[in-house]
């Protein structure tokens, strides 16, 4: 059994490797190509998933939520809902409770996309926040799991960045993957179940 500290400290992350996507990456902005995306999809059991906003630096504005993104252990498909939207094939596929989905502070995420469309089904959903807190983690930010569980450092560079830009550039696309990649991935980690968490800030030499 591995032994994992519960959190983390920032000096300690700044000195991990980046990790990365090692996957495709699949930039959706028409409705033949939501067809597609979500027709692959539904063929799975358990994915990441994660959006992106363009971010507010006016006082009193808000900006809708630009990306979803959604991830497999081989493929993450970006949705540009800045230009698509939010329509009911996503939203047939976000309330399919017999596909998990994997994110992480789920409940902001569930309010942005619903305004983009009310009638939001979220169905399937588990949130690592959750999952993070019944094994002791303190740390609850995907950077810092990430980085206990891993030895890896996630790139925040890419955060604050325009998600309503007519393109995407290639740092934002990795980023925007490697966010939901990371929650599937962490997700299974944890559910292996031969791990154990102890009041340590060092990351430990070995990771699985």
């Amino acid at each position: 059994m591995q032994a994992y500290p519960t959190c983390i400290s920032k000096e300690t992350i700044s000195e991990l490797p980046l990790a990365f996507f090692p996957g495709s990456i699949v930039v959706v902005d028409t409705p033949a190509q939501v067809e597609n995306a979500v027709a692959f999809l539904s063929m799975q059991r358990i994915v990441g998933f994660d959006t992106e906003t363009k971010p507010v630096f006016a006082k009193g504005k808000k900006n809708k939520v630009a990306l979803m993104q959604i991830a497999t252990e081989d493929v993450c498909f970006l949705f540009r809902l800045n230009t698509i939207g939010l329509p009911d094939v996503i939203n047939d596929f976000m309330g399919n409770p017999a596909i998990k989905k994997i994110g992480l502070s789920l409940r902001d995420d569930f309010l942005m996309l619903r305004a983009r469309n009310a009638a939001l089904k979220t169905e399937g959903f588990i949130d690592l926040q959750d999952v993070a807190k019944t094994l002791g983690i303190t740390d609850s930010s995907l950077q810092k799991i990430y980085a206990l569980l891993f030895g890896e450092k996630i790139s925040k560079s890419q955060r604050l960045s325009n998600w309503e830009a007519t393109h995407l550039t290639t740092g934002q696309q990795n980023y925007a993957a490697l966010d939901a990649y990371a929650c599937l991935k962490i997700y299974r980690k944890l559910s292996a179940g031969n791990l154990v968490f102890v009041n340590d800030t060092d990351v430990v030499d070995e990771h699985e």
